[in-house]
């Protein structure tokens, strides 16, 4: 690879990096505010619930916005809006508020400065024999965010309180705007094609790939691939405080979900430039369910905490690189952006079933167990999906392109 190709590669790490290192401390949140409002858990969890969600319905029109017109404006917004509701979210004192500043206002922001936008990007311009492979390491770049920014988080929480942690993390998520510019100027060389309703393109498009089985079992895997990790990511710390666990293991868990999670998403992006990544996608969701059906057979102790963070960590977001190199192979480049955020769509469905019956089971029940016996099942149903799919160009888009 080039050297500009890496100057692009680097520039949509720091993004990737900063909205997704942020994002994943949010569970850290949880305890202080539900104590200092005095809600139950299922009031954080919707408003978590609502973010990922509209990210999910905003990230299609992020992606179709940036394949039409470019990604600066986009990422631009997105790192505004990100500010924004950080900002918020210390005066939002009531369910509502919350669900405004923490869901709806930083769900957009997410849609704007995550993967559909910067793989739209990543997969226009790097050339297709090292697609998989830089997919693979700017998804390893928001894991090394992650890595990083958990301990950040809670060490702001526990020496600041909960407010100033939020006013400084949104401070560092302008920090996205000085790295704007190298995808934005890389991106502008190519031919836009700005004619027509973009929603009318947008329906057009996503009606040509819903023909295909292999989208469509794509948007099945992506479902329980969100509605896991978000799960995991929102509610493990409170799981283990529940347990008698300190917050400094649940750190511990969550920075190595962070830190073997870029080895895995690298992985991942190395053998899908070699390898089936369908194949390699059911291989993954197969053993989360066995990693999870082992963290909860055995005692909790800092020991089996550590290895299931590990071993969930490496398999965390394995499946992106995979899933959006799959989409790259079957309906080109032109439309990435949008249909990688139609897929994701599906991956926010799941996240906000996963985060908010998490919150919702535990306030009922007392008890998340239910919840982590779904999200094993699904893992199972994910990787029974992903066995069919074929990594093959779709002949209906093909005849759709060539018919103009």
């Amino acid at each position: 690879m080039g050297r500009s190709i890496v100057r692009l590669l680097l520039a949509c790490g720091v993004i990737v990096s900063l909205s997704m290192g942020i994002r994943h401390g949010f569970g850290f949140f949880l305890p202080p505010l539900t104590q200092e409002f005095g809600w139950g858990r299922e009031a954080f969890a919707f408003a978590i619930g609502l973010q990922n969600l509209v990210w999910g319905m905003a990230q299609p029109f992020a992606g179709a916005l940036a394949d039409r017109h470019g990604p600066g404006r986009v990422l631009t917004a997105g790192a505004l809006l990100y500010a924004l509701g950080l900002s918020l979210m210390t005066l939002s004192a009531t369910p509502g508020l919350f669900a405004g500043s923490a869901g709806l206002v930083l769900g957009l922001a997410l849609s704007c400065t995550t993967y559909s936008v910067v793989f739209g990007v990543v997969g226009r311009i790097v050339p297709a024999a090292y697609r998989s492979r830089a997919m693979g390491l700017t998804a390893a770049a928001g894991s090394f965010g992650q890595f990083a920014m958990v301990p950040a988080t809670l060490g702001l929480i526990d020496g600041l309180g909960w407010l100033p942690a939020l006013l400084i993390l949104a401070a560092m998520s302008l920090l996205i705007l000085p790295f704007v510019r190298i995808p934005a100027a890389m991106d502008a060389k190519r031919p836009l094609r700005a004619n027509g309703s973009i929603l009318a393109g947008m329906v057009r498009v996503f009606t040509l790939a819903w023909q295909e089985k292999g989208f469509r079992l794509l948007m099945v895997g992506y479902f329980v691939c969100g509605f896991q990790v978000v799960f995991i990511g929102v509610h493990l710390p409170a799981y283990l405080k529940d347990h008698g666990m300190s917050g400094a293991t649940a750190s511990l868990a969550l920075a190595l979900i962070g830190l073997f999670n870029i080895f895995g998403t690298f992985t991942a992006g190395e053998l899908g430039s070699r390898r089936s990544k369908p194949h390699l996608l059911a291989g993954i969701y197969f053993t989360r369910a066995i990693v999870i059906g082992l963290f909860l057979l055995f005692p909790l102790s800092t020991l089996s905490v550590s290895l299931f963070a590990a071993a969930i960590g490496f398999l965390w977001l394995s499946t992106v690189p995979l899933t959006n190199g799959v989409i790259a192979t079957q309906f080109g480049v032109q439309h990435l952006g949008m249909l990688s955020g139609a897929v994701f769509l599906s991956h926010q469905i799941g996240s906000f079933l996963g985060v908010w019956l998490g919150g919702l089971v535990y306030d009922t029940t007392g008890s998340y167990l239910p919840v982590w016996l779904i999200a094993m099942a699904l893992g199972v149903v994910a990787g029974l999906a992903s066995l069919p799919i074929r990594e093959q160009p779709s002949r209906v888009m093909q005849q759709a392109e060539a018919a103009g």
